[in-house]
């Protein structure tokens, strides 16, 4: 399969030699503090203190996790600790992911840019490149190593927003979701990204327009998500109730909500099934993501309690155990070297 420009679609690759490569499972972390959809006054990072048991669980089973740090985390003892140790013994990966609203330098856009959660996308361009500037110089400081690879605060991407990234020498981004819209989520003054209509599957972009697959040195990794069934003669009323919370649970409750690989303590079956499409799809990877505030009990709405905690580490041991034999654990800036040898090689098969 081949995307628009030439780029290999979502099919499985393939070594030089001609033996089969198995597809890559993406673990994508957005490693924040605590219970951000509270919208606190005051940030606390407590869940810092629960992310050894999930990379604990990634290692047995050969995955390799990218934690996607955002400021109050860079900030964290525990996280930096934590983040120190796995990249000593070089079991995951450590990113960047910028939450506009608190992390320097602070530019109000709004009388309350913690409650309205504003997107950097917002923000004027001075301000925007000197965020993302500030972020990478602290984590790069703070780890000793190159930042490459990054995610947007509440998915919001741009084309200037690419470029910035390019400038400051990211090579991988995952903010695209691919059939979700993100416009009826307000920030200060607008809604979010729209990304219906991007491709699905891994493409370098072009940085005049991020749909399209370009010559850019920034690669895109789409999540990996699967869309309800969408009738035709539904899409008009469905861009509608997009725009408000109650209509896009409307929309949930008639038509089902789209399959994200992202756990919530009630969708072990659609889990498995999207492994299993991927699979048939001959997908070269998957991407799973959760919020590392998810791993701590009340970190999060999702779960709120210690049973909760237990069950979803109940369907991870499920995931993990299915996408172990079929897939490759690798981090997103190693999935993004295999994926340029590979197109340079021709090794991808179209």
């Amino acid at each position: 399969m081949t995307l628009p420009g030439g780029q290999p679609g979502p099919t499985t690759a393939a070594r030089g030699d001609g033996v089969a490569q198995r597809p890559a499972f993406l673990i994508t972390i957005d490693t924040e503090g605590d219970n951000l959809w509270s919208r606190p006054r005051d940030i606390t990072t407590r869940n810092a203190a629960f992310l050894p048991r999930f990379q604990q669980l990634c290692e047995r089973y050969g995955l390799r996790p990218t934690w996607l740090t955002n400021w109050e985390m860079a900030q964290c003892p525990v996280f930096t600790e934590f983040a120190r140790d796995v990249l000593r013994r070089d079991t995951a990966e450590i990113g960047m992911h910028l939450h506009a609203w608190n992390q320097p330098p602070l530019a109000p856009l709004s009388e309350d840019d913690g409650a309205r959660l504003s997107y950097l996308i917002e923000y004027p361009e001075p301000v925007l490149r000197e965020k993302v500037r500030v972020l990478t110089d602290a984590l790069e400081q703070r780890f000793g190593l190159k930042m490459r690879s990054h995610r947007a605060g509440r998915w919001a991407f741009n084309e200037l927003y690419a470029r910035v990234l390019v400038e400051n020498g990211y090579d991988t981004d995952c903010s695209v979701t691919p059939h979700v819209s993100w416009a009826g989520h307000p920030g200060a003054t607008r809604g979010g990204s729209d990304y219906r209509g991007f491709p699905e599957s891994a493409y370098f972009v072009d940085l005049n327009d991020i749909r399209r697959p370009g010559n850019s040195p920034l690669l895109e990794l789409p999540m990996t998500i699967l869309p309800r069934r969408r009738p035709a003669l539904l899409r008009p009323a469905e861009r509608l109730l997009e725009r408000t919370s109650l209509g896009r649970r409307v929309i949930h409750r008639l038509l089902g909500a789209d399959r994200w690989l992202r756990p919530n303590g009630r969708n072990r079956r659609e889990l498995l099934a999207v492994l299993d499409t991927a699979r048939r799809e001959r997908r070269d990877y998957v991407e799973f993501m959760l919020h590392s505030s998810e791993y701590m009990p009340g970190g999060s709405p999702v779960f709120p309690d210690e049973a909760s905690i237990e069950r979803l580490y109940s369907d991870l041991e499920m995931l993990f155990a299915a996408a172990a034999p079929q897939f490759a654990g690798q981090t997103l800036s190693e999935y993004h070297d295999r994926f340029a040898r590979e197109r340079s090689s021709g090794a991808l098969v179209a």
